[in-house]
């Protein structure tokens, strides 16, 4: 009974420890808890670190509380927060918000930018798969589905996100030209005009390919004239025709918004054995890279 007794009382003790004590405070000064915190974490010497993960461990958090931080490890590493609906990168101010350096779709994925002039560009491809008003992208896997498109769809080159997820997702023309949006607020994709700006203000076709190419490994020899000078960084994604994938490794196709007819678009594209941006145009139902350039 005494036993019993003395663990009732300190369990007791120990709940209105908790109530007098409802401020945490952990310092190296053994200083108290600011009046206005709930927990209040000091140090002159040490950060505080919160988890690291991958995006696909953070995705598979099954059901984020609001407001829940983490620290993203791979394709754009960096601060993310859960604001209800879409994770989102700390420098932008929710879906689609962008800061100078940095651009933010709807799913939260955030991207580098670089700026060329007057121009400021994402410097990595566009991965979104919703619009911008949140609807989601059709994901088509089947290549004669792929090959009759006339709506918007995406899709990853050989349907293998896990692989080459790197390179961004491809998407048809239909997606680009959508009334709900492909790019975050305050960003559009290029007309085919706006293309010739940037390769204009990279010395022109016959130079800029070499300036906009990454000098990565992804490339197959020879990656002729590769220097990535413009900070653009162009990777070779390949790309979808009549629903069959092809030249990943060997080149990389973007599209413009510019329509050349009633069943094809403006695009440029690199490859690995020149330095020069071709400008050409294709059925709107191939499957191409987005860069998405500042309104």
């Amino acid at each position: 009974m005494k036993r019993l007794i003395f663990a009732l009382t300190l369990s007791l003790i120990s709940m209105l420890s908790l109530q007098l004590f409802s401020q945490v405070t952990i310092s190296t000064d053994n200083s108290t808890p600011d009046g206005s915190a709930m927990l209040d974490v000091k140090s002159t010497s040490k950060g505080l670190l919160p988890p690291r993960m991958t995006k696909a461990q953070r995705d598979a958090i099954a059901s984020p509380a609001t407001g829940l931080v983490i620290y993203q490890t791979d394709i754009t590493p960096g601060y993310y927060y859960y604001n209800g609906t879409n994770w989102v990168g700390l420098t932008g101010s929710g879906p689609g918000g962008n800061s100078p350096s940095i651009c933010i779709d709807f799913d939260g994925n955030a991207y580098p930018t670089i700026t060329n002039g007057t121009q400021t560009w994402m410097a990595e491809n566009l991965r979104v798969v919703h619009y911008r008003n949140g609807d989601a992208i059709p994901n088509v896997t089947v290549d004669l589905v792929w090959a009759n498109l006339s709506t918007g769809a995406y899709c990853w080159y050989n349907n293998d996100q896990t692989t080459y997820g790197k390179y961004g997702a491809m998407y048809n023309w239909y997606t680009v030209s959508d009334s709900r949006g492909l790019c975050p607020q305050g960003w559009h994709v290029p007309s085919d005009a706006e293309w010739t700006t940037l390769t204009t203000n990279l010395n022109g076709t016959s130079v800029a390919g070499g300036k906009m190419k990454s000098v990565s490994a992804l490339w197959t020899s020879p990656n002729t004239d590769a220097t990535n000078n413009s900070g653009f960084s162009g990777l070779p994604g390949g790309g979808r025709f009549n629903g069959g994938f092809i030249n990943v490794g060997s080149s990389e196709f973007w599209w413009s918004s510019t329509e050349y007819s009633s069943s094809d678009a403006w695009n440029r594209y690199l490859g690995n054995s020149s330095g020069v941006v071709g400008a050409h145009n294709d059925v709107k139902r191939s499957g191409y890279s987005v860069r998405c350039l500042r309104d």
